[in-house]
């Protein structure tokens, strides 16, 4: 069963760290993406650009409507996601508890629910 794991994080937090530090956390994510790799139940992932590059596109009453940057005011902000093929819920749950953003963010998960499916 495929899950989206969604990385939410705080941007600047990044930001903040030295570069050694820096370095050290992309490394934790190239580990943690080459792991998923490893397991074959890597299905696609990638970072997100910031929410402030965002356009949020709503239809009303016909007319569409454009809304530069993100549409709602938050600190931490959706910056990346996995999407992983695992046996169940628990599998996916313990995926997401290995991934960096787990340890200075949140990484939500959710199943995929196919076109195909009622």
């Amino acid at each position: 069963m495929e899950y989206l794991l969604m990385i939410h994080a705080d941007p600047a937090g990044l930001q903040r760290l030295r570069d050694a530090e820096r370095s050290t956390a992309l490394s934790a994510y190239t580990a943690y993406t080459e792991a998923l790799q490893q397991a074959g139940v890597l299905r696609g992932g990638n970072r997100l650009r910031t929410a402030d590059m965002a356009t949020t596109v709503r239809v009303r009453d016909g007319k569409t409507e454009l809304l530069d940057g993100p549409y709602a005011e938050t600190r931490e902000q959706l910056g990346g996601y996995y999407l992983i093929d695992v046996s169940d819920l628990d599998a996916a749950l313990a995926w997401a508890a290995r991934c960096p953003g787990a340890s200075h963010g949140a990484v939500e998960v959710r199943p995929v629910w196919s076109a195909c499916e009622s």
